[in-house]
């Protein structure tokens, strides 16, 4: 795959692309703090059949750093840019993780015609429960890193050597002090805080596009939201990934691939 770049108002958006140009389209959505990197074994897999773009968003990655809008509407506005620009114009399939599977879930459902296709691994409507200010929390989990990082051992041994630590540590930036993420703690939390305040109840339901639902078997989405999205949308497709935490695409990968592409046949 090869990095592009597209230029928006006042952010550069940096990505990954590959596949036949006339193979159907998919986009992929990383979560807060993450990268299209972490995404390239997922891409790499569907390069045979799909024309992939893998998205760095806002704020992450090679993407401009330090945007002056985070809100939810910029992310779905870099998102639909993408799909515009570098994917033909749609429709097309779109699968994130998390927050990608946010931003996702309101592209399909601000712009429809952009989206032939939604699938949300380990993601929901957003939202938090009175008290929980989770965004702050994870700045200061971020703000907490002993940064630099003498080696990518280092930071894989500190953050926890999971798999997403492993795809974390391996795309952090060198510098003349040791290795940094590419991103910013307060941005990130700056980022997450609208996924927090508002829980896009509306959005989902308005969603005509076929949609997979991706859990974890030890994922984080609360029972009760996971519930009712399936009450309120019963043809969406549903599926757990045994074994798999929130980074589900990292901790089972053939599983996720195998679901992956069962969705992606039949939506675009």
């Amino acid at each position: 795959m090869r990095r592009i770049e597209l230029h928006r108002d006042d952010v550069t958006l940096s990505g990954l692309v590959g596949g036949d140009p006339g193979a159907p389209p998919v986009l992929l959505l990383h979560g807060l703090a993450g990268s299209a990197e972490e995404l390239r074994p997922t891409a790499a897999a569907l390069l045979a059949a799909f024309r992939v773009v893998a998205l760095d968003q806002r704020g992450h990655g090679h993407s401009t750093r330090r945007p002056a809008d985070l809100s939810r509407r910029a992310f779905v506005a870099d998102a639909a840019a993408a799909v515009e620009e570098l994917c033909g114009g749609g429709p097309v399939a779109v699968a994130g993780q998390s927050m990608g599977g946010h931003t996702a879930m309101l592209l399909a459902a601000w712009y429809p015609h952009l989206v032939g296709g939604l699938v949300m691994l380990e993601a929901g409507v957003g939202g938090a429960e009175p008290g929980d200010d989770y965004p702050a929390r994870l700045g200061r989990w971020f703000a907490a890193w002993p940064v630099p990082f003498a080696s990518r051992a280092a930071a894989v041994a500190h953050l926890g050597a999971t798999p997403a630590a492993h795809a974390w540590a391996a795309d952090l930036a060198e510098g003349e002090d040791g290795l940094r993420p590419r991103f910013d703690a307060d941005v990130m939390e700056a980022a997450i805080a609208p996924v927090a305040a508002v829980a896009r109840w509306d959005a989902w339901r308005s969603i005509t596009a076929p949609t997979l639902l991706v859990r974890g078997e030890r994922g984080t989405c609360p029972p009760a939201e996971d519930e009712r999205m399936r009450e309120l949308r019963p043809e969406v497709g549903y599926a757990v990934i045994e074994g798999a935490g929130h980074d589900a695409h990292l901790d089972q990968p053939a599983a996720w691939l195998t679901l992956l592409r069962g969705a992606l046949g039949s939506m675009v």
